[in-house]
């Protein structure tokens, strides 16, 4: 080469920025340039002539004598820029990456391949970094996100797979979003405000939210929010961390729930402490039991409470637990409030542990009742004693009743049997003409008992609706004067000789609201019982009185009266005063007027003397309830 063109060839090699190295066609170092024995840590001369394995690790020669035969062939300029994992070797022994572009040209028929070369270990070492830390990222157990502070809206960049699988949401659902999206119209207004002056203020923040997944599902989130801000002081990015701390929130919330009717029961619990026995905390229901404060309790042990109970003694007993030979002791005791009184308890007591501190836990149960329920078991035995006999007695006097029932119904029915048996046979011996008026005397006997046959059946029929709660009464407005007239038109064929029915004055307006069958049945009752036990040529009385609310019907006869010692059971079923055991009767009339006149509202009363008569009184609302 002329020298010349030498010169300038040289002043061309080092102009050029990168290593410059030039082989023959037997891959011998022809030429380097300055940045190439920089690069390799070699001088020129130590350089030319080498093979240029030299400059290249022994693991890569086999490929690279191949790559060099087929790129002579080709004869083609080739970047290896894009290529991965290329070495080169320096002096001192050490590989450098590097990227090289190489450029094969000819000389005088001669041919040459010159590499350009560019030290890459520190861009490689940058990227390795990089990848490591992307890597990190994507694989930490944390979900994490990175936000373009300089574009509007801060929209999120980059975020990692934990963050995704936290939230539901594919990466392309996320990116170019600010993170508003994870959000619902229930958020906490004071975190969400404390998150809005983190990225104002372009604070590091850390704030619990309420969030939600792609799927509707809440999460509660603990995010930290930090800043990235360039040498120039303008934030560039955010970085932040999301952790889903729901289960942590929930067993907190449960833990606080849970802690809260503990405090709140009523039943005494109590922690204090093994050495020194003072209550370390006492829940509500101790405190109201025993009228002391927290911080009174505070300075108490449980022997303040105890009466006739040493430190010794109750150290004794608790030896057991604290050699862990019983889990849990059960004794009775009695507690003293702050007051003085005193009230029995059972105590349930453990070891346990209160942070770091052997602690005993008391559950106290006020047994107070407990203590009273061998007087209350006695005074309900007693009680129930007492029920017994009354439900014997009562059975007593049921069986007497139904005695009572069986022996009337036998006579009641027999006799008037009798008599209509009596009667219908003599009527039959009177057939002659002049002989009628016998024959009408035995008609009217047999009348008579039919009609008194009819009115015992009634009375069984009215007591047994009465009995089994199948009577219903039938309210309706009707006339008194109506009811008066068909109770004293049909006692009228029962009166005897002589006897005569006032009619009450002042009736024709007086109305009623009540049950009128009923009615007839009340009156009539009363005015035959005042016939059946009158003698002839008696007077009986009916007077009847009507304010705005009330109507009193009064029944006064001349009748033989009732004993004094009888009229305190006249009102009884099956029950007949002494002096008309020979006189038909049952003995539940009365019995069925009143119970009728108290389910109406109303009342009935009586003033007798014995054989000086009686007087019934009826007292009825005018307008019966529905």
């Amino acid at each position: 080469m002329i020298p010349q063109n030498q010169e300038i060839f040289n002043i061309l090699l080092e102009a050029v920025s990168e290593g410059v190295i030039i082989v023959d066609s037997t891959q011998k170092i022809v030429e380097v340039n300055q940045t190439a024995e920089t690069l390799f840590g070699y001088k020129k001369r130590e350089l030319l002539q080498k093979e240029l394995n030299s400059l290249i690790p022994p693991e890569y020669h086999k490929n690279h004598h191949n790559h060099f035969e087929n790129f002579i062939k080709s004869g083609e300029r080739r970047s290896m820029k894009e290529a991965s994992d290329i070495y080169g070797l320096k002096k001192n022994g050490s590989k450098i990456a590097i990227e090289v572009e190489l450029s094969p040209f000819t000389i005088y028929n001669n041919s040459y391949v010159m590499a350009l070369i560019n030290d890459v270990s520190e861009r490689k070492e940058i990227e390795r970094n990089l990848m490591l830390k992307s890597s990190a990222l994507q694989s930490a157990s944390n979900g994490i996100f990175i936000t373009d502070a300089l574009q509007e809206d801060n929209p999120i960049i980059y975020s990692n797979t934990a963050f995704q699988n936290l939230t539901g949401y594919s990466s392309e659902e996320i990116i170019n979003r600010n993170c508003r999206f994870l959000q619902g119209i229930d958020g906490d207004k004071d975190s969400l405000k404390l998150l809005k002056e983190a990225f104002t203020n372009a604070n590091s923040s850390q704030i619990k939210l309420r969030n939600y997944k792609k799927d509707g599902t809440f999460f509660w989130n603990d995010i930290y929010i930090m800043p990235i801000i360039n040498s120039e002081g303008v934030v560039t990015n955010y970085i932040s961390i999301q952790n889903d701390i729901t289960n942590s929130i929930k067993a907190e919330e449960e833990s606080n729930h849970l802690s809260n009717i503990i405090h709140k029961s009523l039943n005494e619990i109590y922690v204090f402490d093994v050495l020194t026995l003072k209550f370390l905390n006492v829940n509500y229901g101790a405190q109201k039991n025993l009228g002391y404060t927290l911080k009174e309790l505070q300075k108490l042990t449980p022997l303040d409470l105890k009466i006739n109970d040493s430190v010794t003694d109750f150290r004794e007993n608790m030896a057991v637990l604290l050699k862990k030979d019983l889990e849990k002791l059960e004794f009775e005791s009695v507690h003293q409030r702050k007051d003085g009184s005193l009230y029995p308890v059972e105590v349930h007591l453990q070891l346990s542990c209160y942070g770091e501190k052997e602690v005993f836990v008391a559950i106290v149960l006020d047994i107070t009742e407990r203590k009273n329920y061998t007087k209350k078991l006695e005074k309900t035995v007693e009680e129930r004693t007492k029920q017994l006999k009354m439900a014997l007695s009562k059975e007593k006097e049921l069986n007497e009743l139904k005695t009572k029932f069986l022996t009337l119904v036998s006579h009641e029915f027999k006799t008037p049997l009798s008599g209509i048996l009596t009667s219908s046979v003599l009527l039959g011996k009177y057939k002659r003409s002049k002989e009628q008026d016998k024959r009408d005397k035995h008609v009217k006997i047999i009348g008579d008992k039919v009609e008194y046959l009819n009115t015992i059946l009634n009375d069984f029929l009215s007591l047994e609706r009465l009995e089994s709660g199948m009577l219903k009464y039938n309210l309706s407005h009707f006339k008194l004067s109506k009811v008066i007239d068909e109770v004293i038109y049909n006692a009228n064929m029962l009166l005897k000789e002589g006897q005569f029915i006032t009619y009450p004055d002042n009736i024709d307006d007086l109305s009623l609201f009540q049950d009128e069958k009923i009615m007839v049945l009340v009156l009539s009752n009363l005015i035959n019982n005042s016939i059946l036990y009158s003698k002839a040529h008696t007077t009986i009385t009916i007077g009847v009185a009507q304010d705005n609310t009330f109507t009193t019907i009064e029944i006064k006869d001349q009748s033989i009266g009732i004993p004094l010692a009888d009229q305190k059971n006249i009102f009884d079923r099956y029950f007949r005063a002494r002096n008309v055991v020979n006189i038909q009767g049952t003995g539940i009339g009365l019995n069925i007027v009143k119970t009728h006149l108290e389910n109406l509202g109303g009342t009935i009363r009586f003033t007798s003397k014995e054989n000086e008569g009686a007087t019934f009184t009826i007292t009825l609302p005018n307008t019966a309830k529905q």
